[in-house]
């Protein structure tokens, strides 16, 4: 069947058919109300940050509920960094086949033919859809969450708040965030700001069905949150640190607990399915994770395996544990199922729909396979992702993992993202009975090896058939002008300390090549462009100017340069764009004694006239 596209797909809404009551859900005999959902997603958290498992210093009376009240998956799995794990939620596929390979670097940006959860349920279901919180697949048209079929948004750029591309110095404290696209000044903190937003959407919505994603800042470096919250574990003696992260997550606590009372408050709480995970495992392993092993970033179950709550009082029983293994991907089915919305045929899902599972019903389970990677770029290859390089597939008992070359136990994980780990240093893990994976049993058992690899190399080469590497930013679009460039969407292998770190590397400064990021774009409209370059992170850092230089532009076929001042931040270039894919990369030199050159640390696009 071929794979339907997303245009395709948008256009086949107008002629959507009355939509299947859901088998075995209805209470009686009146016709079903679509139940809502609300998607909650917190960043960093790890499995042992809740009380509920087993942490005596960290307060989450409310998540604990929450946990006695839910549907837990014991077995449930993300990827290991964020961009990707929200990608496979979105889209119920695989991450990598969206092109979404990391946080940033410019393969943090989900590509715009990919059906989001949001459009399919918006569009083909009549579901009002607001999102609240982080984003972090792509901060220009057609990547923004407004641009992929949620109603309402707030939101921000990049990965967290004050992040490079939004407005200069921003906190999360009395933050600037995008209302619907637009900049606003809000008073308060972000995730009390945003659960604030999502609670105003749901009650302005409350007569018809609706979806709410919420995915927090909480608790995402840097450790940024209200001294209320973080007093209360500093008297315990904690560290400064953990105090602070502790404090991020009571704050969530609590909001996920007026929300919950929002439910109640406007009697909705029977018939909306409250969904709670975290994107990926804990960013340090300095505090209580359950033993598991290994963190964010890793392959491990540390860095992969999050909590997974679903309640819906009025539907399903709760306080029930389900063990088969589950993932992100399963999310989009699952809901669409759930909701009564069909999966348009030809719209190929990597997950399933967990339906069966919530039921209790007595089923053969398939045996499944679970895939992970976290393909961070490298100077070789920078911009695909590589076999058998910092992955794992989990089945239903045995667990693989390529991630530490050489036998080298705990390996940095920085120094695998592009190591291929050959068939002897593969690992093996009985997770059923070592969840800790403390004991690499692959030398006793090489054909279980062998046969995960094998089925690991059928996954990798399908998910990577078609993919259409760059996404580019656009740039003259009708529906967003000007564009800021920022360091997330840089591209190439010296893209991530381009804007940051001086270079005696670059062929636009006449010295060696490869000394700088280049962003790709689309240009939507033949025309007279104005790019504005800006050395200097903006956060009110001085310049580190010590002589005059020059600022060199190359964009498509042009190359341009100017004299720059000391002490001058920007420079502005007039330039003439067909419309079309080109190249844009930039870089100021001469500012060292050295000769040493930079990249701009944000770049705006502006469309002039034709």
């Amino acid at each position: 069947m071929k794979e339907i596209t997303r245009r395709d797909f948008l256009g086949a809404l107008g002629t959507a058919t009355a939509l299947p009551a859901l088998d075995g859900i209805s209470a009686d005999d009146k016709p079903r109300e679509r139940p809502n959902v609300i998607l909650i997603l917190s960043d960093d958290q790890a499995y042992g940050d809740f009380g509920c498992y087993g942490n005596t210093q960290v307060e989450t009376p409310v998540l604990d509920r929450l946990h006695g009240e839910s549907i837990r998956f014991s077995n449930f799995y993300v990827q290991p960094v964020c961009s990707p794990t929200r990608a496979c939620l979105m889209t119920g596929r695989y991450c990598i086949r969206g092109d979404v390979l990391d946080t940033w670097v410019g393969v943090a940006m989900l590509r715009a033919n990919e059906v989001t959860l949001a459009q399919a349920l918006s569009q083909y279901g009549g579901y009002r859809t607001g999102m609240f919180g982080k984003w972090h697949l792509g901060d220009h048209y057609p990547l923004r969450p407004n641009d992929r079929g949620f109603h309402e948004t707030l939101t921000f750029e990049s990965g967290v708040v004050g992040q490079t591309g939004g407005p200069v110095d921003n906190h999360r404290i009395n933050p600037i965030l995008l209302h619907n696209g637009k900049h606003e000044q809000y008073q308060g903190y972000c995730d009390d700001i945003f659960f604030d937003g999502a609670m105003r959407f749901i009650e302005a919505n409350r007569d018809h069905p609706f979806f709410v994603y919420i995915p927090t800042q909480a608790v995402h470096l840097p450790l940024e949150v209200p001294e209320s919250y973080a007093a209360r574990y500093r008297a315990k003696g904690l560290s400064d640190d953990v105090s602070k992260l502790y404090g991020m997550v009571a704050d969530l606590d609590q909001n996920v607990g007026r929300l919950l009372a929002k439910l109640q408050d406007l009697g909705l709480e029977k018939n909306t399915i409250v969904i709670f995970l975290t994107d990926n495992g804990m960013g340090d392993p300095y505090r209580y994770n359950t033993g598991l092993r290994g963190v964010k970033g890793q392959v491990y179950e540390g860095g992969i395996k999050t909590p997974f709550f679903f309640r819906w009082p009025g539907r399903m029983q709760g306080n029930r544990d389900i063990h088969t293994i589950a993932a992100h991907i399963d999310v989009f089915p699952t809901v669409m199922g759930i909701c009564g919305v069909p999966v348009p045929p030809g719209l190929h899902l990597d997950g399933v729909s967990l339906l069966p599972l919530l039921e209790g019903k007595e089923l053969t389970w398939p045996d499944r396979m679970l895939y992970f990677q976290q393909a961070r770029p490298d100077q070789e290859g920078w911009d695909v992702p590589r076999m058998y390089a910092n992955c794992a597939a989990r089945g239903p008992r045995y667990k693989i993992v390529m991630a530490t070359p050489h036998g080298q136990k705990d390996f940095p994980v920085a120094q695998t993202y592009g190591t291929p780990v050959a068939m002897g240093d593969t690992e093996l893990y009985d997770i059923q009975n070592d969840p800790n994976e403390e004991h690499n049993i692959a030398t006793e058992h090489p054909e279980i090896v062998f046969e995960m690899r094998r089925r690991y190399e059928d996954w990798f080469s399908d998910v990577t058939r078609d993919l259409e590497s760059p996404v580019r930013n656009q740039v003259g679009s009708t529906h967003e002008n000007p564009v800021r460039l920022a360091a997330q969407d840089m591209r190439g292998p010296n893209a991530p300390d381009a804007p940051w770190h001086w270079s005696k590397v670059h062929h636009m400064a006449k010295t060696e090549p490869g000394g700088a990021g280049y962003y790709e774009l689309q240009v939507a409209r033949s025309g007279q462009y104005r790019v504005t370059l800006t050395y200097g992170p903006a956060d009110g850092m001085e310049i580190p100017v010590i002589k005059p230089g020059k600022a060199f532009l190359g964009v498509g076929n042009i190359t341009k340069e100017k004299p720059l001042e000391a002490g001058v931040a920007s420079v502005s270039f007039d330039v003439d764009l067909n419309a079309g894919p080109c190249r844009l990369e930039s870089v100021f030199t001469g500012q060292r004694s050295d000769n040493q050159v930079v990249s701009p640390f944000l770049i705006d696009v502006e469309y002039l006239k034709a």
